[in-house]
């Protein structure tokens, strides 16, 4: 493999309740927590979680086995937020491994002190999302 740029576009938040509308897509997802202003209808994000792959997104994230330790990580009021991106099922783990190392979410552990893939660049273009907006990582 060599340097790959991964253009990608984070697409809005799901809470719990409507994580039956995530799509059925090959991509990466992120879990967040938030506060929701339900008379507003306003997101308030406040810490990222955890960055996982998958060829179905909405199959993986309804039955995740890390459900019980993304809730664990939620203060008072606070509620999970999923937000995707749609890519090949071939780079779901070059992006998903990029984007734990440069941002180092709460609950994963893999991929956060290495990282195995030639140079990557992720611009992640975003509605609601606490990622870095662009990264370079180098194999290390």
């Amino acid at each position: 493999m060599a340097e790959k740029i991964f253009n990608q576009e984070f697409n809005g938040y799901w809470l719990e309740s409507g994580i039956s509308n995530l799509p059925k897509v090959s991509g990466v997802y992120i879990v967040q927590s938030c506060l929701y202003n339900k008379e507003m209808k306003e997101v308030n994000l406040k810490r990222l979680i955890y960055i996982g792959k998958a060829d179905n997104i909405l199959e993986r994230v309804s039955s995740h086995e890390k459900l019980e330790d993304w809730e664990k990580e939620l203060k008072e009021g606070e509620q999970l937020c999923y937000s995707y991106t749609k890519i090949n099922a071939t780079y779901n783990n070059r992006v998903e491994a990029a984007l734990i190392n440069i941002n180092q979410p709460i609950v994963n552990i893999e991929y956060k002190k290495a990282f195995p893939f030639d140079t990557t660049i992720v611009n992640s273009r975003k509605t609601y999302s606490l990622l870095k907006e662009k990264i370079e990582v180098k194999r290390h």
